[in-house]
């Protein structure tokens, strides 16, 4: 396509068309709910009655997961906590100070400026939580007001992820070719149906012009301040209460927390990386990515924390030393590959990467053949999913009940907090289809990631990419994949 041009060949569906699209919509909330209330502090996890399905009733459920009614589900302190945490956000990106980078060259010939700090305004939200807790303990006013309204926050969130993606839909029709500002639609966000393209992103870098805030690109601001930041104060915020609960904090929380946090911390630090990734450069946004990094990634990425908050584990020093190993395993393969393909785009010069085979494409482009793209095509796909092992081990044989205290000879049986005991049971094993729900999640995304960049790769690089597959054979796993 000629630069300048910004009108785009609409894509084949992607995610099961309108009807996939559909379901993924109110699918993903209602799971979501699904895992708050059926793995809960009230009864179990999961909800006992859930574990002999026979005698299951509607009013049983209801009972065993404390559902609080429709109108429960929300309440105006939810409200305004959450706005008030998205407008600090926005506050701190505006006055702290930033490193401005320009994105990759658009399809209209143009590139886009952008202001990160997401790592500096991190560090000052931390800062003002670890201060609050040295003064007041676990029963800090962040960890406790967060715990008590999971359900109403988990829902305020929902909700502003609709209307965002409803905002973004609407102000893409003002999109017009050869825009001053570089606005373009999304190569496959313009199909022509309303719940298809309100679902996956008209637009490809939605912006917003704010009083006193200047112009926001919403897409890279929501990709990780607000949801992956959240995800870390969800996981402290369990730990807090584990340690209100109990008395003591378990190296299994500490350990989830901490590889959660690394992980967070350098996305956060590298956040400038993001732009040369498929969700910033190819996908719209749309309901998909606003759910996704609003209440998604914060929701359901800690549930392993939330769990441990109420059934603490202790694994040991060996049970900590395997998982940790898992984890800088997955994190090294993760962060090698992603340096190498960074600094080879940016400065192919560089001692580290100067010795790399590549081929020259016909569109200007060079494509790894050694080093770590050697040995697969997506091969930073395989650290990151074995980083995600280490989310789910810390957790064992999951499954807990809860229930009055009960004694012999004077010991408790479980865990005690309060006049309740935590006891595995039955329950033993059952929770596993929560806590390992990521493991298997997220590999099946990165499976489909990695097939979305396979076919945009081919459309790019026609038979320069026919023989990069030749050289390169393998996908994700050497080997096997």
């Amino acid at each position: 396509m000629a630069k300048g041009q910004t009108s785009v060949q609409a894509h084949s569906y992607e995610f099961g068309g309108p009807i996939g699209a559909a379901f993924i919509t109110f699918g993903l909330p209602f799971f979501c709910y699904l895992v708050a209330f059926t793995c809960n502090d009230v009864t179990g996890c999961p909800a006992p009655s859930l574990l002999h399905p026979t005698s299951l009733t509607l009013q049983k459920l209801k009972n065993d997961v404390a559902w609080p009614g429709f109108a429960g589900l929300i309440n105006q302190k939810a409200i305004v906590a959450t706005l008030g945490y998205y407008v600090l956000s926005l506050v701190l990106n505006v006055v702290l100070p930033a490193q401005e980078v320009e994105g990759v060259e658009l399809r209209s010939g143009g590139r886009l400026k952008y202001r990160f700090n997401a790592f500096s305004s991190a560090l000052v939200i931390m800062v003002v939580a670890a201060a609050g807790t040295l003064v007041e303990g676990p029963n800090f006013v962040l960890w406790t007001f967060i715990y008590d309204n999971y359900v109403q926050l988990l829902t305020t969130n929902i909700l502003i992820s609709y209307a965002l993606a409803t905002y973004v839909y609407i102000d893409s029709f003002s999109v017009k070719p050869k825009d001053p500002h570089h606005r373009e639609l999304a190569a496959g966000g313009h199909t022509g149906n309303m719940m298809y393209d309100w679902f996956i992103g008209r637009e490809l870098n939605p912006r917003v012009k704010i009083p006193l805030a200047g112009v926001i690109d919403i897409k890279t601001f929501m990709e990780l301040r607000p949801g992956m930041l959240a995800w870390v104060i969800l996981d402290l915020t369990f730990m807090a209460k584990q340690y209100a609960n109990y008395g003591y904090i378990t190296d299994s929380i500490m350990l989830v927390t901490f590889s959660q946090a690394l992980y967070t911390f350098d996305a956060l630090w590298w956040e400038s990386s993001m732009l040369t990734m498929i969700d910033i450069t190819t996908d719209g946004f749309g309901f998909m990515l606003a759910f996704g990094d609003l209440v998604w990634v914060p929701f359901t990425y800690s549930l392993q924390a939330r769990y441990l908050a109420v059934h603490p584990v202790k694994l040991g020093l060996q049970g900590v030393l395997a998982v940790v190993g898992v984890q800088l395993f997955g994190y090294y393969i993760f962060r090698a590959a992603n340096n190498e393909k960074n600094t080879f785009r940016t400065n192919p010069d560089d001692p580290s990467v100067k010795h790399l085979k590549y081929i020259q494409t016909s569109t200007g482009s060079k494509l790894i053949t050694s080093g770590w793209w050697g040995r697969a095509r997506h091969i930073n796909y395989l650290g990151d999913w074995i980083m995600s092992w280490a989310y789910c081990l810390p957790t064992g044989i999951a499954g807990y009940i809860v229930q009055r205290q009960s004694f012999v000879d004077g010991n408790v049986l479980g865990a005690a907090f309060g006049d309740k005991e935590v006891v595995q049971g039955e329950a033993r094993g059952w929770g596993m289809l929560i806590t390992y729900f990521f493991m298997l999640y997220f590999a099946v995304l990165l499976i489909h990631r990695e097939m979305r960049d396979e076919e945009k790769c081919r459309k790019k690089y026609g038979k320069d990419w026919d023989e990069y597959c030749k050289r390169v054979p393998w996908r994700i796993l050497p080997g096997v994949y």
